[in-house]
């Protein structure tokens, strides 16, 4: 029997777990959420989000992160998890800025501009209601695209945001390509934790119009990594954090220290307070947006994970070397 992965192929969440599924060489079967699923997704799944995954038990798995980390658990080989124990942390970490902040650029870009967002609507519909056809479809094109471009506040992205949303983008891509220059994935030989959380996002980011573009200008050993992790495998070993620090710490620095935590700190603290927004000030701006619940949940598991970590001392003197904290 196989696993069956209710997901979308425009979201990257679901193409983060199809990529785990490819590499842990898993059965499975990929289905388009739609009206064809449909019954078969309200059977299984707790929540109206993707990726739905069912195992063969018939459980019903959502939540990209705990379905990867459930599976990992039952499948550990070969593992996504480095040897190295910061590494190891560092790739848990960097899956979390992907799936919490990388999310924003993917998100901002495929429906801020009217080109990204009639791309994006066409092929959400096409994806999940292949048969519609004509002013049929037309009209669900039209819908889509009025609910996804209404939700943008949802990921902070505004006139006042949208240039430090694409400042983070173009950062992230420069430190990419240095770093990915002369290695197949972002630990070493081996796709990792932290490449299945970042990759989805810029996979996205690839397939639409606008940032398309941009990275087919700037990021040839980005797009070169986004084309492994669609179908990876094991080419090498993990590197050690001491042959990794030098072009990965960036990324630890300039966007994870320096951008996502104080974020994501600032969202819990008024998910805490209870407040229905909230501001902070980043490298390249005020950031604002409405809290987000899950994001505070999110960062609570990552603080746990952190505690695991740090009881090896490598690991909290390898983050304040990069200028990272979480320990308060």
């Amino acid at each position: 029997m196989s696993y069956r992965l209710i997901g979308a192929e425009l979201s990257p969440y679901s193409v983060k777990v199809r990529s785990y599924l490819r590499y842990k060489q898993l059965p499975h079967q990929w289905i388009n959420r739609g009206p064809a699923s449909q019954d078969e997704f309200q059977k299984h799944a707790k929540l109206p989000l993707i990726p739905l995954l069912i195992t063969p038990d018939g459980q019903g798995l959502q939540d990209s992160t705990p379905i990867i980390e459930a599976l990992e658990a039952q499948h550990p080989q070969p593992s996504i998890h480095p040897d190295d124990p910061v590494a190891a942390f560092v790739s848990a970490l960097v899956e979390e800025y992907g799936d919490e902040w990388g999310n924003k650029p993917m998100f901002h870009y495929r429906w801020r501009r009217d080109v990204d967002a009639q791309s994006g609507a066409e092929r959400i519909v096409s994806g999940s209601m292949p048969d519609l056809a004509g002013a049929a479809k037309d009209k669900a094109v039209a819908g889509v695209k009025e609910r996804m471009v209404s939700r943008l506040s949802f990921v902070g992205s505004s006139d006042a945001t949208a240039p430090l949303i694409e400042a983070s983008l173009a950062r992230v891509l420069a430190i990419l390509e240095r770093h990915l220059a002369s290695r197949p994935y972002l630990f070493g030989g081996r796709p990792a934790f932290g490449d299945f959380g970042l990759f989805a996002q810029l996979y996205e980011c690839s397939t639409d119009p606008t940032p398309g573009a941009i990275m087919r200008d700037t990021a040839p050993n980005t797009l070169a990594w986004i084309a492994r992790m669609l179908d990876p495998r094991a080419e090498g070993a993990f590197e050690s954090w001491d042959s990794l620090k030098a072009t990965l710490t960036p990324l630890l620095r300039d966007e994870i220290a320096a951008v996502f935590l104080p974020w994501t700190r600032a969202n819990a603290a008024a998910v805490a307070a209870g407040e229905a927004t909230f501001s902070v000030q980043l490298p390249d701006g005020p950031f604002s947006q409405e809290t987000q619940k899950y994001h505070a949940r999110s960062l609570a598991a990552l603080g746990k994970k952190y505690a695991e970590a740090a009881r090896d001392p490598a690991v909290p003197a390898a983050l304040a070397e990069a200028g990272v904290r979480l320990d308060g």
